[in-house]
């Protein structure tokens, strides 16, 4: 029988195991933590009863993956719920962008830039569970749907900058530059605005929706699954040497490439080695959860209806924001992504007392304490806000490969979003997920198609390896 062992059980690897197990692979899940789920697992903190989500909290692209949709995990529990507005972007003036699920909605409230909003998002929004079968897919493959992989990918090439130009108003402009600073980028830099564009379609097709319960929903349904195939999970075991692994046929690392070149050492090729251990890091995230007694009291009318708020002021102040976090230089008013899961999910709240998820962008490595920048932040768009937090819990940006080692200095998305890295991943290849050693391949948000909990990098790393297998079948020596 094939065998095959997955190291780290972030929704990528468990991903992959339920495709290798769904194919008769015996399957074995190593996690070095003690639960599963990498940055989809959530927790009970501040207040008995408040769920909070650990990183990943909004997934627009998952139910369009070809993963959740061929593997009906609503039968172990998995279900999307959504809030009434996907996204605000309060500016100081009390106005905001808003981003609801209809592309019309959000047009009708983008007043002048409304046809152009239009224009840009709804043939791409209705067509969109096409155009995820190749913008889920690796970069460098054939899509299959050229033309309209081409009317949708033409804008992505531009810098963030340049394509907010496209709208008139100053709501319009930040509303996009704030779904673009996902990318941890500086806005200027070509293809920022790919990342934007994506989230945004992804949005309009599916809205910005939260697993039912916490997102630690996301990996318990996939352990479900992968129980009812006859896979094995382990939890507590750290690989740190390649003398640890069993062998097995197929082996998948749902690591960085750091961490792959440190277990591998000379067993990989010399080329890839330095490729691994030069891979260039993100920005990192300084996390901040609240506990809330009653409603943040935002200015913004439709903030208190939005799963998420974007704090960081107007298009200008933004764009220097994501630039001189990448300098390595700390913002005074710093981009703050704010989560209210609980509107879409109310079962996360513990009676009128409120799980409120925030974190600012910061340099990578920032060792300096971020939550009074945060809270400053809250304040400016939700005066008071301060006087109705009953608890807090935070998470600094050394403290986040404490929990998740992918995470190292802060990185929640796994490696810049440079052109290179975007289009290629960790080294230049045809096959993202090879890197030269015969059984084995990668599978983190370091390749394609990127961060998300949308299990795509496992599925691809998976249905690749088993084409793999059937042109190569033989097996990986012990180590």
């Amino acid at each position: 029988m094939t065998t095959a062992l997955i190291v780290g059980s972030g929704p990528n690897g468990l991903a992959a195991a339920v495709e290798l197990a769904a194919e008769g692979v015996d399957v074995t899940v190593l996690e070095a933590a003690d639960e599963i789920g990498g940055g989809t697992r959530s927790s009970e903190a501040i207040v008995p009863g408040l769920l909070h989500d650990h990183c990943a909290a909004f997934h627009p692209m998952a139910p369009s993956s070809a993963f959740f949709k061929h593997r009906a995990l609503d039968r172990y529990g998995l279900r999307w719920v959504r809030s009434e507005i996907d996204c605000v972007h309060p500016l100081d003036d009390g106005s905001a962008g808003v981003l609801r699920t209809s592309v019309a909605e959000t047009a009708v409230g983008l007043g002048a830039d409304g046809p152009r909003w239009r224009r840009l998002f709804e043939r791409n929004a209705a067509e969109f569970d096409e155009l995820a079968e190749d913008i889920l897919q690796p970069l460098v493959g054939l899509p299959r749907h050229t033309v309209k992989l081409a009317r949708f990918g033409l804008p992505t090439l531009l810098p963030a900058t340049v394509l907010a130009r496209y709208f008139r108003t100053e709501q319009a402009r930040a509303l996009f530059a704030g779904i673009a600073a996902h990318a941890y980028q500086p806005l200027n830099r070509p293809l920022t605005s790919a990342i934007g564009l994506g989230i945004i379609t992804g949005g309009h097709r599916n809205g910005w929706v939260v697993a039912a319960g916490c997102t630690q929903s996301i990996p318990n349904a996939m352990a479900a699954l992968l129980c009812d195939l006859g896979a094995k999970i382990e939890t507590g075991i750290r690989i740190e040497r390649i003398e640890q692994l069993p062998p097995a046929d197929i082996t998948i690392f749902d690591l960085t490439p750091q961490t792959i070149a440190n277990i591998l050492s000379d067993r990989l090729p010399a080329r890839t080695e330095r490729r691994f251990r030069k891979f260039q890091r993100s920005p990192g995230a300084f996390k901040v959860d609240f506990a809330v007694e009653g409603a943040v009291p935002w200015t913004n009318p439709d903030a208190h209806a939005a799963g998420t708020v974007h704090l960081a002021g107007s298009f200008a102040e933004t764009v220097a924001a994501e630039t001189a976090i990448a300098q390595g230089r700390m913002p005074e008013r710093p981009f703050v992504l704010v989560g209210q899961q609980y509107l879409a999910d109310p079962q996360r709240s513990a009676g009128d007392v409120h799980p409120v998820y925030s974190y600012a962008h910061v340099p990578h490595g920032y060792t300096g304490d971020a939550t009074e920048a945060i809270i400053a932040q809250f304040e400016r768009f939700a005066p008071g806000f301060r006087d109705q937090v009953i608890g807090m819990r935070v998470r600094s940006a050394t403290d986040m490969a404490i929990d998740n080692q992918n995470f190292v200095g802060g990185d929640i998305i796994t490696g810049a979003k440079n052109v290179r890295q975007l289009v290629f991943g960790p080294r230049i290849s045809a096959s993202p997920y090879t890197f030269g050693v015969p059984g084995m391949y990668q599978c983190s948000a370091a390749t394609a198609p990127g961060p998300g909990a949308h299990g795509m990098c496992g599925y691809n790393a998976a249905r690749t390896a088993l084409n793999c297998l059937t042109c190569h079948p033989s097996p990986r020596p012990a180590a």
